[in-house]
Formats: structure tokens, C-alpha cells, sequence
């Protein structure tokens, strides 16, 4: 018996085979979104924890130079011969036609064990490794990059940080150009008590203490945070299709459903055979849809990689590596989704009577309820939205507000829907008409899912482009703002800062210093900015709050300026007091920082002078634009200062949008897929309702309605339920596009982006909805148009 009733259920597909296309599409296409941003996700995950376990990751302290210079190799030798344990480090970026790497110079005889990552010690650390033309140790994707370059023999170690290399330290010194001279030195454990203090044996060094292993895991949390709630979007969207094909081949296989149960097969059997099914289908999409998600996730990696390295210094290969875990996720989320899609259905199944499944009205009378318990779900959901952002707080509960949003909006399409239809049957003129309302009306439930993914789509379409637009437009005019000294130039050590100033000062109108120093709030790193008491900052700097009179403030040393992130982290207003590293003092003021992780205090120049280890080497450069050429050649022939030591300020703009629009990069990807997605759920859909509107269409056509005139009618159904499910997107798109600029993106990034409207965008949305629906409707309206008239009349020789 079970053979018989699972040859009985295979039968649907193999008389239906664009039906079963149409579901492991669905499924596979729902499991390469979620598992390729997953797969993007581990992928920089492993690469940070690489780089932790890296000697530059500054899990140790280090000594380093006041001056911020480099360190005579000398120094190096009085501390060890005086009885300090430390160990010396070459570090910098080695160019090369195939791009750069950032190389560390060790010392073997004097490095600890457990400092290098990977297995690099045990199988690198040899003669060849230390003797001319000595060898560079990178991962096996870096060497990939990097064959073929004019670089010492090149040696792949698994476990090695992408982008890095390792090569013995005098080697290092002839690539960098640092001969005689170090980067720092890594101070070791178990230091030695009668060792004499640094200051006696090298005044000019200071040990900076080491800042932990996590902070790139820390900074990058939001990014992926915001990557995997697309992905979970994207994988929602195609559940829809899942669901819609599976309820759809449920109920056309009632008749099955009551012949099998009367021969005896029970109803724990049904549900067991139908499952199995659902099963093989499951994982055989499943693996499909793995091998799709890494070719997206090969495709967009070099996006996602851009973007983390140009927001937060993290290197990211551009190469996938394949864990077995990936797969068995893949898998289980693919099984999982198939469960989600088919347990209204098999509940359905399970509890009516048995012969009940063969009744059209029993099956309209399960769905009545369930569009009843929809209506409750959506209100519970609406309603958990609010209260989660009223009592809330965090990216988690951010996101869980989204998400309430977003569902409850999908669940009340239907209703919605529903009363729209209702309205335009009452409003209708003549019989035609009232039956397209009324027929459209009856269509509606077999539409249903299709419409919620496209109105999931669409929204998420709205939102994140208004994001994105404002995030632009406000960027821009910050930067406008921010940038506002024609030329920046920096110095190789305070001695030639001063001979640089005096030089600009005679060819500028004004010559801005930019000195920092590296301070604390709260016990957490903070950038501290000296800023001069110049019309340049009072014109242009971006405040967004501030006490009377601010600017005097600052340059008297009364106040401080601190950036939105500060404020909101610590909850600091205007007139608050503040302690900047032992230094009480009052914040005057708040300004825009976008961009930045960290916290940052602008103080006035003679209030910089309370902090250590100032860097005195940046400065700021007014002049006329059509100036900054001859200026840039006349610094580098003065004092011989390489090209990415002067920066003028188009050139920094250029490279600061360059960086916003690769950070945008993958999210507008990922909302075309949706979009695709949702468009090929509505395909699907009308192509098996297709299959199932002849009972509806014979009566009309026999009344004198053409084929052609039925298939237009079905077209424009379609574009009349895209146009409306377009219209109950925008509120709900600009209302994702608040949550996104004022809840998620202040706990995220720290800062508030003002929201702007963009009614452009929504006219090109509205059109690619239309033609999305226009092209999925061309299929079945043909086939309405070209079904014989025998077919119809056939209609009328069965019992219905």
C-alpha cells in the first residue's frame, strides 16, 4: 500500500514537471541567497581571526618611537643587552604590479613561540628562509596574487592572514627600505624585575600597551549583521514561491488525498509519504542551492572585501575557501524552509475528516480560517513592532522590529488586497466588468504569496534605497563640509613638520595644523584633535548641536567638540561634563562624524598640549585650487615627500565616495536578486493557476468573451494586483527606511541620518513592478489565447 500511495503522490510531478521546476527553483534559489551571504560572512570571519592570531595584531605591548618615526636598530641592542625581552618588528606594504601586501620582518632567534599564525613556525622557519634572497610566507590565495612578481621565492602556508606576509627581518628591511631601522618591538612575558626602566637606556621610545585581539570582530559585527538580515530577507522571498507551489499541488491533489485514505492508507501514512517527498526535494534543492550561493558569494566577495577594508582596515581574500560545516548548513536551512513552506499544508491535511479533502468547500472553509488567524498574527506582529521600538534597545532588537514590521505588512496584503477588490466590484459598470473584479477577487488567495514576496521586495527596495540616497546625499555635503582645506600634507617627522609649515605658510592663505594624540573615555581608545581657532572650522565643520559662542569655548580650552558616536554611546548632550583622559572638562558641542567606529574629541591647540605623544606631522593647506598641482610638485622637490604624503582635497573625495559606493555595492545586488526573486514567484504562480482557470474562463467564453479578450483581462490583472501591491509598499518601504536611518543605524554605526524622499525612485520601482508583472502574465495569457475551443467545451461535459 505504501508503494502504490507514493507512486499515486509522484504521479502530480511527473504530469506536472514545470510545477516541480518551479519548486526546487524556489527552494534552491531561497538557499544560494541565504547560504551565499553566509558563506561571505564566514568567510571575513575566518580572515579576522587570522589576523588575530597575527604578530602585527597588537595582542602584545609594544615600544615604539615618541615621535611616531621609526626605531634605530641600535635601540633594539641596548634594551636586550640591558636585560629587556623584546623582540623586533619591520612592518609595511611592499607594492607590487599585482597589487600590495602589508610585510612583517621577524627575527627568529628572538621571537616567542606561538607568535606567527598557522603552522608557519614548524614549516617555513629555515635556512632558506633566513639567508639572501631569503623567502616571503603568505597564505595559498596571496601567492596565487602574487606569482609572477618581482618578490623573493614565494612560500604558501595554510593559516597565514590574507594580504600579509612574513619574510626574516633584515630581508623585510631591503623590500621596505629600512635598513638599519625597525617598526617597533614586541615586548615579551615573564620581563625580567631588575630590568632598568625604559627611559633610562631610550628616552625617545614609550611602550604603547597592547589593544586585544577583537576589535576588528567588534567593528565589523553591524556590517555582517545587516549582510545576514538580507540574506534572511532574500531566503523569506523565496520561501513564498516554495509555499505557493507546495499549496497549490496540495490542493490539486485532494481527489488523491480522499481515494488514498478510503483504500485504507491512514492518515499518520499520508503525512509520512508526503514528507518523505518533501524530504528528497528539500535536500536535492538544497545542494543545488549551495553551489548557487557560492557563485554569488564568489561574485560579491570582492565587494564585501573592499568594503571592510576601506571602513575598517580588515583584509579579506577574495577567494572562498569550502568548510564542510558551509554544506551541512546549507542543507539544514533548505530542509528547514521546506518544513516552514509545506507545515500549513500537511497541517490541513492531518486534521480534516476523511473525505473531506476532496471537497472544494471544505478547503475554502480551511482557508477562510486561516486568513482569519493571518489577520490576528499580522495585528500581534504590528503591534510587537511598536513595542519593541518603543521598550528596546540594540541591533538585535533593531532588527527583530524589522522583521515584525515586514511580516505583518506581507500578512495583511491579502485582507488589504481583498477590500480593494471588494470596493472596485461595487464601483464596477456592466457584467463584464463586475466579473473581472469578482474573478479577481477569487484568484486572490492562489496570488497571495506571490504578491506578499513582491510586496517584501518592493519594500525592501524603497527602504534601502532611500537609505542609500540619503546616506549619499547627506555624505556629500558632509564631506563638503569636513574637507574643506585644499591640501593636506604630512610629515615624516616633526623636524621636517616645521620646516613644511614655514615653507606652506608663505605660499597659502592659511596653514591648518592637524595634530592628534590617542587618549581614552570611559576606558575605551578615543582619537583626540587639536583644532586651530580658524574661520575654516567656524564656516564649514558639521555641527549638529551646540552651547553659544562654541568655537571660543574650544579655542580657550573651556569645552570640547565630540562626535555623534561619543554622544550617543555614553549619552552626552551639550553642557555635560566629560573626562578625556584624566582631563575633566564640559562637551560644547556635537558634530557629524560618518564613517568613523571610533569615539573622537576635537580640543583647542593649547588643550592638546595636556596629552602624550602628540603627533605634530599633519597639516591643512588653504589655497587657490588651480594652486594645488604646482604646490604638490614644489613640497616633493623641496623635501623629497613620496605622492601619498600630499593628498588634495578632490582626490580625497573621490577616494571617500569611491569607498561609500563599494560599501553599497553588495546590498544593491542583493535587492535585484529579490526583486528577480519576487518577480519569478508571480511567473509561477499564474502559470499553475493557468492550469486550473479553465472551469472559470469556459462559462464567460461562452457568454461571447474572445480567447484574446480573456487573455488581455489576464493580463491586466496582473498589472492591476502589482500596481496596488506597489502602492501599499511605499508606506511600508518608508517606514522600513526609518528604522534602518534612526533605529539600526545609530546602534550599528553610532551616527543619525537625516531622511530625504525620493519620488524618482518610486516611479522607476513602480515601472519595474509593472513590467515584472507584464512579463510573468505573457506566458499564461498566451496560453488562454491559444486554448482550442474543444478544451472549453469540455468544461461542460464533467460534472462540476
Amino acid at each position: 500500500m505504501m508503494q502504490a500511495g507514493l507512486h499515486a503522490l509522484l504521479s502530480h510531478w511527473w504530469r506536472r514537471p514545470f510545477q516541480l521546476v518551479t519548486l526546487l527553483l524556489g527552494l534552491a534559489t531561497a538557499t544560494a541567497l541565504w547560504s551565499g551571504v553566509q558563506a561571505i560572512n564566514t568567510e571575513a570571519r575566518a580572515s579576522y581571526d587570522r589576523a588575530a592570531q597575527a604578530l602585527g595584531a597588537e595582542s602584545r605591548d609594544r615600544i615604539v618611537a615618541r615621535d611616531g618615526a621609526a626605531i634605530n636598530q641600535d635601540d633594539f641592542v641596548a634594551l636586550r643587552r640591558a636585560g629587556w625581552l623584546v623582540t623586533p618588528v619591520v612592518d609595511g606594504r611592499v607594492q607590487t604590479e599585482n597589487g600590495s601586501i602589508r610585510l612583517l620582518g621577524v627575527d627568529p632567534f628572538t621571537l616567542p613561540g606561538g607568535s606567527l599564525p598557522g603552522d608557519l613556525a614548524d614549516t617555513a622557519l629555515d635556512l632558506s628562509f633566513l639567508t639572501p634572497p631569503g623567502q616571503v610566507v603568505v597564505s595559498p590565495a596571496t601567492a596565487d596574487r602574487l606569482a609572477g612578481t618581482d618578490l623573493p621565492p614565494i612560500v604558501r602556508v595554510e593559516g597565514v592572514a590574507p594580504a600579509m606576509g612574513y619574510a626574516d627581518i633584515g630581508i623585510a628591511q631591503d623590500l621596505l627600505g629600512l635598513r638599519g631601522q625597525l617598526s617597533y618591538l614586541l615586548v615579551l612575558d615573564d620581563q625580567p624585575l631588575t630590568r632598568p626602566s625604559l627611559d633610562t637606556i631610550a628616552p625617545d621610545l614609550r611602550v604603547r600597551e597592547g589593544q586585544g585581539q577583537a576589535d576588528l570582530a567588534r567593528l565589523t559585527d553591524s556590517f555582517h549583521l545587516n549582510l545576514t538580515a538580507f540574506g534572511l530577507l532574500s531566503f523569506a522571498v523565496g520561501l513564498f514561491i516554495v509555499r505557493g507551489a507546495v499549496g497549490l499541488a496540495f490542493e490539486q491533489r485532494r481527489p488523491v488525498f480522499r481515494t488514498l485514505r478510503a483504500l485504507g492508507l491512514s492518515t499518520r501514512a499520508l503525512l509520512g509519504l508526503l514528507m518523505a517527498e518533501l524530504l528528497v526535494f528539500a535536500v536535492v534543492a538544497g545542494a543545488l542551492g549551495i553551489a548557487l550561493g557560492y557563485l554569488i558569494a564568489t561574485l560579491l566577495l570582492p565587494d564585501v572585501a573592499a568594503t571592510l577594508r576601506g571602513l575598517y582596515g580588515a583584509s579579506v581574500e577574495g577567494e572562498l575557501s569550502i568548510a564542510p560545516v558551509w554544506w551541512l548548513t546549507g542543507l539544514g536551512i533548505s530542509v528547514l524552509g521546506t518544513a516552514i513552506a509545506a507545515g500549513s499544508s500537511l497541517w490541513q491535511v492531518a486534521r480534516l475528516p476523511l473525505l473531506a479533502p476532496a471537497q472544494p468547500r471544505a478547503w475554502a472553509m480551511a482557508r477562510e480560517r486561516s486568513m482569519r488567524w493571518q489577520a490576528v498574527a499580522a495585528l500581534a506582529l504590528a503591534v510587537l513592532a511598536a513595542l519593541t521600538g518603543w521598550l528596546g534597545s540594540g541591533l538585535v532588537a533593531g532588527f527583530a522590529m524589522l522583521g515584525a514590521l515586514l511580516i505583518a505588512a506581507a500578512l495583511a496584503l491579502p485582507l488589504i488586497l481583498h477590500g480593494a477588490l471588494r470596493l472596485g466590484g461595487r464601483m464596477a459598470r456592466g457584467p463584464v466588468r463586475e466579473w473581472f473584479w469578482a474573478d479577481t477577487r477569487q484568484q486572490l488567495p492562489g496570488l497571495s504569496l506571490a504578491l506578499m514576496a513582491l510586496l517584501l521586495a518592493l519594500a525592501t527596495n524603497i527602504g534601502v534605497g532611500t537609505m542609500v540616497s540619503s546616506f549619499r546625499l547627506t555624505f556629500t555635503g558632509w564631506l563638503d563640509q569636513r574637507l574643506a582645506s585644499e591640501l593636506y600634507v604630512t610629515a615624516e617627522d616633526e623636524a621636517q613638520a616645521g620646516d613644511l609649515r614655514a615653507f606652506l605658510e608663505e605660499r597659502s592663505r592659511a596653514v591648518l595644523p592637524i595634530f592628534s594624540a590617542e587618549g581614552e573615555i570611559g576606558g575605551l581608545p578615543t582619537e583626540i584633535y587639536g583644532v586651530a581657532d580658524h574661520p575654516t572650522y567656524r564656516d564649514n565643520w558639521p555641527i549638529l548641536s551646540a552651547q553659544p559662542d562654541v568655537w571660543d569655548r574650544v579655542a580657550e580650552g573651556d569645552g570640547v567638540l565630540i562626535n555623534e558616536q561619543l554622544s550617543y554611546r555614553d549619552d552626552l548632550s551639550p553642557g555635560d561634563a566629560i573626562i578625556v583622559s584624566g582631563w575633566q572638562t564640559e562637551v560644547a558641542g556635537i558634530y557629524s562624524d560618518y564613517g568613523n567606529p571610533l569615539a573622537q574629541v576635537l580640543v583647542g591647540m593649547d588643550a592638546l598640549d595636556r596629552f602624550e605623544d602628540v603627533r605634530r606631522t599633519e597639516f591643512g593647506v588653504r589655497i587657490d585650487p588651480s594652486e594645488t598641482g604646482a604646490l604638490t610638485d614644489a613640497l616633493i622637490d623641496t623635501f623629497g615627500l613620496s605622492p601619498d604624503a600630499i593628498v588634495d582635497q578632490a582626490r580625497l573625495k573621490q577616494m571617500s565616495l569611491s569607498v561609500f559606493e563599494r560599501t553599497f555595492a553588495v546590498t544593491g545586488a542583493l535587492n535585484v536578486l529579490t526583486l528577480a526573486v519576487a518577480g519569478f514567484a508571480i511567473l509561477t504562480s499564474l502559470m499553475t493557476l493557468a492550469t486550473m482557470r479553465l472551469p472559470q474562463l469556459a462559462p464567460v467564453w461562452a457568454l461571447g468573451l474572445t480567447r484574446g479578450r480573456l487573455a488581455r483581462l489576464e493580463m491586466w490583472r496582473a498589472l492591476l494586483l502589482a500596481g496596488l501591491t506597489m502602492l501599499l509598499a511605499l508606506p511600508v518601504g518608508l517606514l522600513l527606511a526609518w528604522v534602518l536611518l534612526a533605529v539600526i543605524n545609530v546602534e550599528a554605526f553610532g551616527w543619525r541620518l537625516p531622511m530625504h524622499l525620493f519620488p524618482g525612485q518610486w516611479v522607476l520601482l513602480m515601472g519595474l513592478s509593472l513590467l515584472a508583472a507584464l512579463l510573468a502574465s505573457l506566458w499564461p495569457a498566451r496560453r488562454i489565447a491559444r486554448t482550442p475551443p474543444a478544451d472549453m467545451l469540455k468544461v461542460f461535459a464533467n460534472e462540476r
